[in-house]
């Protein structure tokens, strides 16, 4: 299997080839050439397997260059019950992503259960593990530069902490995570890890990954690696949990599932686009912002039209303020028949500042033959949509995913079940849950005085050469 840029001008390459960097040389996003196709009888095989088996099944259609016995090796040391140990009372520990379900036909898919409780360990951790096997069977070291706006980073952080050659660099905006998200990075002391508290929001933080991935020379001299949704091997890994979420939710082949899926950055919901694309019976996926709503406009309108860092609202479901949705552009590259000039010109607007409108040229007709649709989600309605959640079904959710139960209610049809990605635990958002329940959730074992740590991290300004500079004074890379 060989990958592709979105923007079509540099040369294809292989897993291992792309799994380090972010951007493509081009400033586009990798996919592979092609998704691969899974039939009826593939499915009717795939359903009896638990999670590891599932993840290699999918996985070894990506990463045809790294030995199938390596990869398993990987697989099977990732999605351990140790690892994904944080599940609910009732819960298997060996599902690894247990479906909970709320009545007939509406369930949560699990995904919160890694050490940082939060969806983005499911790919994290498996990325530590194959960051750390390329870098030995190259015998280098790497620079991972990423942006957060919550959970990637801590995500991040717990995965790479200790591993051999690597380093972390983690940009974040300063004061608009909560107390839990900023405490679980901020309190790390590995010595390879460096927290940045940009003065600004996510996209600023984001913009600065960008320009530095975009400078080929520093990249090359100071080995920049990238571990936010740009990187292929974290969208793969995502795919996984839709198929099993998939599964859980039907009896056989026959039956189609939607997913809605809260929505900041576009990875989590692109992974779901990319596992219909290969044979996964989704009738809708459904696109849940909060105020942060430009994908919504886009679904609503054609019109995709990011906003700047002064328009872009700090929320109670502050993961997904984002007004960039980077792996939004891997989208387009296939409504638009996965046409590289095309991609160029609609995202030479958007990088200027500007906007584009598919309505205009025809192509969000298109838009609809992916099954998408969107919905929006206000502080209030979260508020809400996690009080009736308790006192209908006893069950306790974070803001992110009542964002994602309060649109998918919207769409929910008759016969089809809705499946809704739980995104964190309560833990991570006390604030909203005490005002929503008027009380606390409870915190897993050891994390119950998180924020009284001793925190460590440096405040820049929203400026791409002094991070340059920073990265260059704390590491011997490239000197």
């Amino acid at each position: 299997m060989q990958y592709l840029s979105t923007r079509g001008q540099s040369p294809a390459q292989s897993f291992s080839q792309i799994l380090l960097g972010g951007l493509a040389p081009d400033g586009g996003l990798y996919l592979p050439e092609c998704y691969p196709q899974f039939s009826d009888a593939d499915l009717t095989r795939l359903r009896v397997l638990n999670y590891r088996e599932l993840a290699f099944e999918i996985l070894s259609t990506f990463a045809t260059d790294i030995p199938a016995a390596d990869l398993k090796g990987i697989i099977d040391k990732t999605y351990t019950a140790q690892v994904y140990c944080n599940v609910r009372d009732g819960d298997n520990p060996e599902d690894i992503t247990p479906l909970h379900t709320l009545e007939p036909s509406l369930h949560l898919l699990g995904l919160s259960n890694g050490p940082t409780l939060a969806f983005k360990d499911m790919a994290m951790q498996l990325l530590g593990h194959l960051f750390e096997y390329v870098l030995a069977k190259a015998g280098q070291g790497i620079n991972i530069l990423g942006a957060t706006s919550g959970d990637t980073g801590s995500s991040a952080e717990y995965a790479m902490r200790g591993k051999k050659g690597v380093k972390v660099f983690m940009l974040s905006p300063h004061g608009k995570m909560s107390r839990f998200q900023t405490a679980q990075m901020f309190s790390l002391q590995d010595a390879n890890i460096f927290n940045i508290a940009v003065k600004g929001v996510f996209d600023d933080c984001q913009d600065i990954v960008k320009a530095v991935s975009n400078d080929h020379a520093y990249k090359k001299q100071y080995q920049i690696g990238a571990v936010n949704s740009i990187n292929w091997a974290r969208v793969a890994a995502q795919i996984v949990y839709y198929f099993k979420g998939y599964f859980a939710a039907t009896q056989s082949n026959d039956q189609q599932v939607s997913f809605a899926v809260p929505s900041g950055n576009f990875g989590n919901v692109c992974a779901g686009h990319i596992a219909r694309m290969m044979g996964l019976p989704i009738k809708q996926l459904i696109v849940a912002t909060n105020e942060n709503d430009v994908l919504d406009e886009f679904f609503k309108t054609g019109v995709y039209r990011p906003r700047g860092s002064a328009n872009t609202y700090h929320t109670s479901s502050p993961s997904m303020d984002i007004s960039k949705a980077s792996n939004f552009e891997r989208f387009i590259f296939d409504v638009v028949g996965r046409n590289g000039t095309q991609v160029r010109e609609l995202w030479a607007s958007v990088d200027q500042g500007g906007a584009f409108d598919l309505k205009a040229s025809g192509l969000l007709n298109k838009v609809a033959d992916f099954g998408f649709v969107s919905g929006s989600s206000s502080h209030q309605d979260r508020l809400n949509t996690i009080r009736a959640t308790y006192e209908t079904y006893g069950l306790m959710i974070d803001t992110h995913t009542a964002d994602g139960l309060k649109v998918a209610l919207e769409y929910r049809e008759p016969n089809v079940p809705m499946v809704v990605l739980e995104t964190a635990l309560p833990a991570k958002f006390e604030e909203s849950i005490q005002e929503a329940l008027g009380r606390r959730p409870d915190r897993p074992k050891g994390l119950e005085n998180l924020e009284r740590l001793p925190q460590r991290f440096e405040v820049m300004e929203a400026d791409a050469h002094a991070v340059k500079q920073y990265i260059i004074a704390h590491t011997s890379v490239g000197s």
